[in-house]
């Protein structure tokens, strides 16, 4: 399906990302396995290169407008054009993000600069390549949150709403060079980052609850990544595909109370008040 393709994975060296490079190898991509863990890279390259693909790992730090340029030039070098670009790179940092009143400054910046800085470097420095190369595709990955937030996750909902946005805004411009600009909105996935919510028995059930089958896979979400890269998805551009497992499709009165993770379990996390810390809590995307 991508055969002779070449892709860039951001932050693939663990979750969404790390499924989808394996993915987009699978189908046949060479892949820059981009992440600022490069140990980490290397293991998934060397998990691709085990089972007959091409990867090679790339250190990054996406914040870094420089740092995507040469991690695009390095596709470019290696592989001679670049075709795919997801940008899976994030963070959230549950214990610092809250309520806006409550969250540093610092806090916000660091946010913004990944979820959101970075998957615009990242697209500025593909968008001329893969135009060069004759058009591609460009998959970000946005969020529930950035169509339906909890509360007291303010800058990580800013962060994936405005890659929402971008996502849309972009497709206008690069539909000239044969770029399509598509998002995913994952519900809760259950990859490292949410490990420490899901490692608790009720909280996980909470969130089984909530999605229609239960709890998403990062191999499902690289299912679709491999789809957007590939031409049967030739269609596609400016959208932002909600992939949640019904996750948003819930009543709004459950995602509104921050007392509960879903009406229908116990829970004894508190409601948080003005002032008050928020708890930590999962994150998709």
């Amino acid at each position: 399906m991508l055969s002779g393709r070449v892709a860039v994975v951001t932050g693939a060296g663990s979750g969404l990302g790390r499924a989808a490079a394996i993915g987009l190898a699978a189908e046949g991509a060479a892949v820059v396995i981009g992440d600022l863990d490069v140990e980490l890279a290397e293991g998934t390259a060397a998990e691709i290169g085990a089972a007959g693909g091409a990867a090679s790992a790339q250190q990054v730090d996406v914040g870094d407008p420089e740092a995507c340029e040469r991690l695009v030039a390095a596709a470019v070098e290696r592989h001679g054009a670049l075709h795919v670009l997801f940008n899976s790179a994030g963070i959230a940092l549950p214990f610092a993000d809250g309520f806006a009143a409550d969250i540093e400054p610092q806090t916000w910046d660091t946010v913004i600069r990944v979820n959101l800085s970075g998957t615009f470097y990242c697209c500025r420095a593909a968008i001329p390549a893969m135009a060069d190369a004759g058009g591609g595709s460009i998959i970000n990955t946005a969020s529930s949150m950035a169509h339906l937030p909890t509360g007291l996750l303010d800058a990580y909902a800013a962060s994936k709403g405005g890659v929402a946005q971008l996502t849309k805004s972009m497709a206008v411009g690069c539909g000239a060079h044969g770029i399509r600009v598509n998002a995913i909105s994952p519900g809760y996935v259950d990859t490292p980052i949410n490990a420490s919510l899901f490692g608790h028995e009720r909280a996980r059930a909470a969130y089984e609850l909530g999605h229609a089958t239960g709890l998403q896979t990062p191999e499902e979400i690289a299912d679709l990544v491999v789809f957007l890269a590939s031409d049967a998805a030739r269609s596609l551009t400016g959208a932002v595909h909600t992939a949640d497992r019904g996750w948003t499709a819930r009543d709004t009165e459950s995602h509104a109370s921050p007392a509960c993770c879903h009406r229908d379990t116990q829970c004894d996390r508190p409601a948080a008040r003005r002032g008050e810390r928020a708890e930590p809590r999962a994150v998709t995307g």
